[in-house]
Parts: structure tokens; C-alpha cells; sequence
């Protein structure tokens, strides 16, 4: 039996953040908001595939997503070849499910247009610095956001791969982004073949502020948050011979682990290469 919505917002939002919620039931798009409090990553999939009408409305409605003075920097390749879909997965071998998703995607940070459309007009394009670079990005963030919200809506399910800028300079020679166009994340997406589960989040203590930044008792928030986490979805030790066997392992020793060793050192200079300014 189905659960009312207001019920499976307070269930999912207290395992996420460790918090009882108050729900009015009489309040609208409850079961939207249920299907937001409860998402979850899939990374494995049915067999079947996404009819490309219903990917294509998806993409529309993701396209949908607010953008930054209408400036329209965000771009979505579907990556249906299977030759490159096979160079992709290759170059992320521990993400498998790159391979056998039914459908892939790749979003992309699109800093072309505009100065395209200033010639085209006949315009100087005096903002060519970092502003161009964060808008197009944050453009991108959200298309990927609402495709996923859409996409979800129909019973899809989804996997972000942001590892897909390891791999910038390849993906964008697979995929001919010219100048100014970078990738930004990928993403898998098919029917579900399980449930999956809910990925607790940091107490809203740490994230959730009020007129100033205030982050509390940091140390004691995260130690209370790793203690819980480890509880419902422990975290396999990252890299044992390198970084050693530790007391406890939860989500702060494995991120701390993850960034304690160099990752994407050259991207801003992958960026500039491809003519975006960083001054």
C-alpha cells in the first residue's frame, strides 16, 4: 500500500538529515516533494530501453531550467554511439554502469554562444572573464538538476558523473565541443532494477544558515554525522595502502582520503585551452 506523501516526506527526510519534519498534509505538490526528500542514485538498470520521445521531452524540460539573464549557456549532447559511448566507459572503469545504462548523457558549460551572437550583431564582447565561465557552469548545474527532477517524475533513474572531467580534453575530442563548450558531467539513466536507497545528508545544524554563516560545533556535527552514516551505508576503506587502517572509517576520513591526493591540477589550464578567460 502506497504511503500518504506527507508520511514518506517525514520518513525519508528523517533518515536524510536525522530530523523530524512537520508536514501540512493540505499543502500542494506534496507528492512532488515526497519524490524530492526521498531521490536516490541508481547505477543499475533494466534492459529496456528510453523511448527517444520521452528522452526528448526530458531534455526539453531540462532545458526548461532557469538561466542565468536568459543567457541560455547550457547544451546536452546524447551520446548514442556506441563507439564512444565504449571510450567513455572506458576511461571510468569503475563506473561500469557507464556501459550499460541504457542512455548517457553529457551536459555542457556553453561560453560560445554569446560571443558568436556579439559578432553576429555587430557588438564589442567585453565580458570575456571569469563571470562567462561560472555563468555558462552554474547553467549547466541546473539543466542537469531539472533533467533529473523530470526524469524521475516518470520513474526514471539517474547517475551524475562528474568524473567525466578527469577525462576533459578526450570527451571533448570524442564529442567535437568546440571552443568554449566543455563537458561538465555526465549522466546515466534507465529504468531502475532496484530500489536503491536514500544517501544520508550533513545535518541542516551544518548547512542550513540564517541571516550569517554560522557553522556550530563543526568537528562534533561531522563526528555525530559520520557515526550515523556508517551505521545505515558504511563506506568501503578508500586506498588502505596508502592512507593505512583507521580506527573508524566514516564519510570524513573517506573524503578526506579522496582529497588528499592531487585531482584535476590541470583543469583550469584545460579551461583556458579551450578560450575560456579565469581573470
Amino acid at each position: 500500500m502506497t504511503q500518504p506523501p506527507a508520511k514518506s516526506i517525514r520518513d525519508a527526510l528523517s533518515l536524510r538529515f536525522n530530523e523530524d519534519f512537520t508536514i501540512d498534509e493540505e499543502l500542494p505538490g506534496l507528492d512532488e516533494i515526497a519524490r524530492l526528500a526521498g531521490r536516490h542514485v541508481t547505477r543499475r538498470y533494466l534492459d529496456h530501453d528510453v523511448e527517444p520521445t520521452l528522452l526528448r521531452l526530458l531534455c526539453a524540460c531540462a532545458l526548461s531550467a532557469p538561466t542565468k539573464s536568459d543567457l541560455q549557456q547550457a547544451d546536452i549532447i546524447i551520446v548514442k554511439d556506441t563507439g564512444k559511448r565504449r571510450v567513455i566507459a572506458g576511461l571510468i572503469p569503475d563506473q561500469p554502469f557507464i556501459r550499460t545504462a541504457p542512455v548517457f548523457l553529457v551536459f555542457l558549460a556553453n561560453g560560445r554562444r554569446l560571443p558568436e551572437i556579439s559578432k553576429l550583431r555587430g557588438k564589442p564582447f567585453p565580458n570575456d572573464h571569469l563571470d562567462l565561465f561560472f555563468n555558462a557552469t552554474v547553467d549547466a548545474a541546473l539543466c542537469l538538476a531539472t533533467f533529473v527532477r523530470a526524469a524521475e517524475a516518470v520513474g526514471l533513474g539517474c547517475c551524475p558523473i562528474s568524473v567525466i572531467r578527469d577525462h576533459s580534453a578526450r570527451v571533448s575530442e570524442l564529442l567535437a565541443l568546440p571552443q568554449r563548450v566543455i563537458p561538465v558531467a555526465g549522466m546515466c539513466v534507465g529504468w531502475p532494477a532496484e530500489a536503491g536507497h536514500i544517501s544520508p545528508r550533513l545535518p541542516l545544524g551544518s548547512t542550513l544558515h540564517q541571516d550569517r554563516y554560522d557553522e556550530g560545533d563543526l568537528a562534533g556535527q561531522i563526528g555525530a554525522y559520520d557515526r550515523r552514516r556508517a551505521a545505515i551505508h558504511p563506506h568501503r576503506p578508500r586506498d588502505p595502502a596508502r592512507w593505512g587502517t583507521a580506527q573508524f572509517y566514516g564519510w570524513s576520513e573517506d573524503k578526506a582520503r579522496q582529497y588528499g591526493v592531487p585531482q584535476r591540477t590541470n583543469f583550469s589550464a584545460f579551461v583556458r585551452s579551450r578560450g575560456f578567460c579565469l581573470d
